[in-house]
């Protein structure tokens, strides 16, 4: 089965619900599984809880079929989303503009060309799609 995952901020931000409402889509569109992943940073922990996260989640959304909530706590978004996408052998993974745009600012360190979809395809073999807010 077809695995998207999804990262997104707590509590949702504008940017969070529109990349989440292309996940959703995606995910309704491939018959896929969803995992809607919470990154609660160590230096900055909030303690949000999976049950905060999908009350969150089904408020804007209403119930969703095949969606698991992931809170994974960590000291660097990006390498955590990493992991998790690894962990849940993802095959789609919708980053918002505004992420995309900070994974790119991270590789630029470490790569001449940083192209995100390039990058996550070779190490993850993933489909990344950014998803953008309208106006």
């Amino acid at each position: 089965m077809t695995r998207v995952v999804v990262p997104v901020r707590y509590p949702l931000s504008k940017h969070s619900r529109a990349t989440l409402s292309e996940a959703v889509r995606i995910a309704e569109e491939r018959e896929a599984e969803l995992t809607v992943l919470h990154v609660d940073l160590y230096q900055e922990s909030h303690g949000v809880t999976r049950a905060e996260l999908k009350r969150a989640v089904e408020s804007e959304f209403g119930p969703l079929e095949r969606t698991r909530y992931v809170v994974r706590r960590g000291f660097l978004v990006e390498e955590t989303i990493l992991e998790e996408v690894a962990a849940d052998e993802a095959d789609v993974v919708v980053l918002g503009s505004k992420q995309a745009s900070r994974w790119r600012t991270m590789l630029r360190r470490f790569l001449d060309d940083p192209d995100i979809e390039t990058y996550l395809r070779e190490k993850l073999d993933c489909t990344v799609v950014t998803a953008r807010v309208g106006d």
